[in-house]
C-alpha cells in the first residue's frame, strides 16, 4: 500500500478528527517527510477530537466528553504531543507546562454495613518521563513475571512491618540451582513466618532470572504452595485489619496472575499474551485460584470501571478479555515514567487537538471542517480500493477558510457551539438548532464528492468503529473481515457530568487529597477532583471545586435527547443518594445533596434551586456512533482490522478499535493506531518506533 510519488506529492484524505487520525496526519507530515503527502483533514462539525473533545462555555468553563487523564506509560501519545509542543514552542520543555502529575490514586470498597472506604495510594514517581528516548528495552511476559514477584515482595516486606517485628530475611549464598533450592522448600512442606515467605518469594525470582532453566510444573507446584502458606499465615488477621485486607487482595491477585502466566504457557506461547484472548480476566484469575473476595474488590472493580468493560453498558455484566486487561494493568503499574496519572491543565481539546491543529496548519495541511462522511465507495474491478468518498457539507464557510479556536486566559480553545458568524445563514443555524455533531441531525447546507485521481490518491479512515455500519456499507459489502470487525467489535455508550462547587474538597469533607477515583456506587463509578483546572477558566468570583464524574451508560431505547435525560436523572440520584460516601459535608439535614453548593454562572437573574439547579452544571449522553467506547470483549482480538492491512488497495484504517498493538479505547491505543496507519503508507515511523507494538 505503501505511497510513491511521481512529480507530486501523493494527497490523502484523512477522514476524523481523533485523536488517531491526528496522530496519521502528524507523522505524514514530518518535515523529515520533505513534503511526500499532501493532507487534508474531513471533520463533521467545528472542532477535532473525537471522544476527546472538549470546548469552552459559559464563563470560559471547560466542557468535556467525559473524564480524560493521560497515564505515565502512555509513551507514544506522549512522545508525538512533546514533538508537537517543541516545534509549536521552540521549547522541548513546553508540554511539562500543559500537564500536573497526579499521583494520589483511590479505589473504594463497601463495608458489610453498606459504609464505602476509600484505599489511596500515592504512586512514587519513577526514573524519566512519558515520551522520553526508549533504549533496547522490551517487555516480555517473563520482564513482567519478573517485576510481579518483586512487587510481592514489597508487598509482602511492607506486611511484615505492619504485624510482625521479625527481622527482614538475609540474603542466602548457595551453589544448588534455583530449581533445587524450590523443591527443597517444597518438601519443607510449611512456612512458618512472614519472612520465610519473603526468602521463598526470593528465590521464585531466582528461578526467572536463571533462563537456562525451564519454567513448568515445579513453579505451579511451589506456587500454591506458597499460596496457600500465605493465606494461612496472614488470612485469621484480616477481619480486623482493613487495610490489610486490602493489602491482602492485590497479593491473593498477584499470586493468581503469576500462577496463571505458568498455567497457560504465556512464556512459551509465541502469541504472549493473546493466547487467552478468549476468556475474561476474571475468569481467568479464578481458573488460576483468585479469592471471590479478592475479585470483587475495589481494586479489581476499578480496573473494570476505568476501561468502560461492562458488555451493553450493564454494571451486571463486567467483561474484558484477560490478555488486554493482564497487559493494560502491567504496563500501567509497571512501566510508567514520572507519575502514574497525568491530568492536563486544560480541557483535551485545548492542551492536545489546538496545538495538533496549529502545528498541522502550519505545516500546509488543510482542513474541512463541517464534512460528515456518508458513505465510503467502492470501485469495481482489481484490486479492491475506494473510488470516491460522500460528504454532506453541513455548512458553508463565510470566507476561505474556518478559523475554529478562540481564546480563553491567554490558551487557544475550541468553542463549545460553533463560530456561526464564519457560517453562511449562521444565525438561521443557531436560532433553528442545528446539532452539527448529531448522528441524527441530517441537515445539511450541500453535498460534496471526492474522487481518486481528482480529489485524493490514498484514504487514511479514522471514524469510530460505530459509524462504519453508516459509512461503510460497500466496504462491509465488499469484505467479510470488515462485516466480522463490525459483527464483533462492540461498544458501550458513556455517561458523564461536571460539577462546580462553592467549595473545596476538605470542606465538602474529603480528606484523601486531590484523587483520580474509581470502584465506586452506580451509576457514577469514577471521580477526579479537577480543581486545578479552575485557573485556567475565566470567572468573575471563582468557584473553589471542581468535579468530573463518569461511567458507563447501559444500552436503552430512545433518542439522544432521551439518553441526555436519563443521564440528569441518574445524575441527580447519584448525587442525592451516594455522593455523600464522598463528600459527607455536601449532604444537607435532609440527607439529600446540598444543592445550593452547586455554582451558578454570572448572568443568572434567579439562580434555580433544589436539583433544578443542576441544569446549570455541564453533563453529557455519548451515544453518537462514534462516541462510543471501544470494547476489548474476550475473542474478538482477532476481528480487529489492522492499520497495515491491505484488503482495500489505497485504504487505511486508524482508531481505538483497530489492532495496534494494546486493543483498547485509550489515547495510547489510538495514537499507535494512527502511526501504523503513517507507516502503511510512507513506512514512517519504523515499527520499532511505535512502542509496545511488537510487545507480547
Amino acid at each position: 500500500m505503501t505511497a510513491r510519488s511521481k512529480g507530486r506529492p501523493t494527497r490523502i484524505a484523512v477522514v476524523g478528527g481523533g485523536c488517531a487520525a491526528m496522530a496519521a496526519a502528524f507523522e505524514l507530515t514530518r518535515p523529515e517527510l520533505e513534503g511526500r503527502f499532501e493532507v487534508t483533514v474531513y471533520q463533521q462539525g467545528w472542532r477535532l477530537g473525537g471522544k476527546g473533545a472538549s470546548g469552552r462555555g459559559v464563563a470560559g468553563r471547560i466542557e468535556e466528553h467525559g473524564l480524560h487523564v493521560w497515564m505515565g506509560w502512555y509513551e507514544n501519545a506522549f512522545g508525538l504531543l512533546r514533538d508537537c509542543y517543541t516545534e509549536l514552542t521552540g521549547d522541548a520543555d513546553a508540554w511539562q507546562r500543559a500537564f500536573l502529575p497526579a499521583p494520589l490514586v483511590t479505589v473504594m470498597d463497601q463495608a458489610a454495613d453498606g459504609r464505602w472506604l476509600p484505599w489511596t495510594r500515592a504512586f512514587p514517581p519513577t526514573p524519566g518521563l512519558p515520551g522520553d528516548p526508549i533504549q533496547g528495552q522490551r517487555w516480555t511476559v517473563r520482564d513482567y513475571m519478573l517485576r510481579t514477584v518483586a512487587l510481592l515482595r514489597v508487598l509482602f516486606d511492607g506486611v511484615r512491618l505492619r504485624i510482625t517485628d521479625e527481622a527482614a530475611p538475609r540474603a542466602r549464598s548457595t551453589s544448588e540451582s534455583a530449581l533445587g533450592a524450590l523443591d527443597r522448600l517444597l518438601a519443607y512442606g510449611e512456612i512458618a513466618t512472614l519472612a520465610g515467605l519473603i526468602q521463598a518469594v526470593a528465590t521464585l525470582e531466582g528461578v526467572l532470572l536463571s533462563r537456562a532453566e525451564p519454567v513448568g510444573e515445579p513453579v505451579l507446584r511451589f506456587l500454591d504452595a506458597l499460596t496457600t502458606n500465605a493465606r494461612r499465615i496472614l488470612v485469621a488477621r484480616l477481619a480486623d485489619d482493613g487495610e490489610l485486607r486490602r493489602t491482602w487482595h492485590v497479593i491473593d491477585l498477584a499470586f493468581a496472575t503469576l500462577r496463571g502466566y505458568v498455567a497457560s504457557n504465556l512464556l512459551n506461547d509465541p502469541r504472549g499474551f493473546d493466547a487467552i484472548d478468549h476468556l475474561d480476566c476474571r475468569e481467568w484469575l479464578r481458573q488460576n485460584g483468585a479469592s471471590e473476595e479478592a475479585l470483587d474488590s475495589g481494586y479489581l472493580r476499578g480496573l473494570y470501571d476505568l476501561g468502560f468493560a461492562y458488555e451493553d453498558g450493564d454494571p451486571q455484566r463486567p467483561r474484558v478479555s484477560a490478555a488486554q486487561a493482564i497487559r493494560g494493568f502491567l504496563r500501567a503499574f509497571f512501566t510508567y515514567r514520572g507519575a502514574f496519572f497525568w491530568k492536563m491543565q486544560g480541557g483535551m481539546g485545548d492542551v492536545v487537538f489546538a496545538p495538533l491543529y496549529e502545528v498541522l496548519r502550519r505545516r500546509g495541511v488543510r482542513f474541512r471542517f463541517f464534512h460528515r462522511l456518508t458513505n465510503v465507495r467502492v470501485g469495481r474491478g482489481t484490486p479492491p480500493h475506494v473510488a470516491a468518498l460522500d460528504f454532506d457539507v453541513q455548512a458553508r464557510i463565510d470566507g476561505e477558510d474556518y478559523a475554529p479556536l478562540v481564546e480563553v486566559r491567554g490558551q487557544r480553545c475550541w468553542p463549545s457551539v460553533p463560530l456561526y458568524e464564519q457560517l453562511r445563514d449562521g444565525r438561521r443555524f443557531r436560532r433553528e438548532g442545528w446539532d452539527f455533531e448529531s448522528h441524527w441531525d441530517h441537515r445539511r447546507a450541500g453535498t460534496a464528492t471526492l474522487r481518486v485521481g481528482r480529489d485524493f490518491d490514498f484514504v487514511v479512515l479514522g471514524v469510530g468503529v460505530g459509524a462504519i455500519p453508516y459509512v461503510g456499507a460497500e466496504l462491509l459489502a465488499a469484505n467479510a473481515r470488515w462485516r466480522e470487525m463490525v459483527a464483533h467489535v462492540k461498544t458501550v455508550a458513556t455517561q458523564a457530568f461536571q460539577l462546580w462547587l462553592d467549595a473545596d474538597l476538605r470542606e465538602l469533607g474529603w480528606t484523601q487529597g486531590s484523587v483520580t477515583l474509581s470502584g465506586f456506587a452506580e451509576p457514577f463509578d469514577t471521580w477526579a477532583d479537577m480543581q486545578h483546572l479552575l485557573a485556567h477558566e475565566h470567572w468573575a468570583t471563582r468557584p473553589r471545586g471542581l468535579a468530573y464524574f463518569c461511567s458507563v451508560l447501559p444500552d436503552a431505547p430512545g433518542g439522544p435527547e432521551e439518553q441526555r435525560e436519563r443521564v440528569r436523572e441518574n445524575a441527580i440520584r447519584f448525587l442525592d443518594t451516594e455522593v455523600g460516601h464522598l463528600w459527607p459535608d455536601a449532604v444537607g439535614a435532609q440527607g439529600a445533596f446540598a444543592w445550593d453548593r452547586l455554582v451558578v454562572p454570572e448572568g443568572r437573574r434567579r439562580p434555580p434551586r433544589g436539583p433544578a439547579r443542576f441544569a446549570t452544571q455541564h453533563w453529557t449522553a455519548n451515544v453518537n456512533p462514534s462516541d462510543r467506547y471501544t470494547l476489548a470483549l474476550p475473542g474478538t482480538a482477532r476481528y480487529r482490522l489492522s492499520p497495515l492491512d491491505t484488503d482495500f488497495d489505497n485504504l487505511t484504517v486508524c482508531g481505538d478499535w483497530t489492532d495496534s498493538g494494546f486493543n483498547s479505547g485509550c489515547v495510547e491505543a489510538a495514537v499507535m493506531s494512527g502511526r501504523l496507519a503513517s507507516h502503511a503508507l510512507s513506512r514512517s515511523p519504523a515499527l520499532e518506533q511505535i512502542v509496545g507494538f511488537d510487545h507480547p
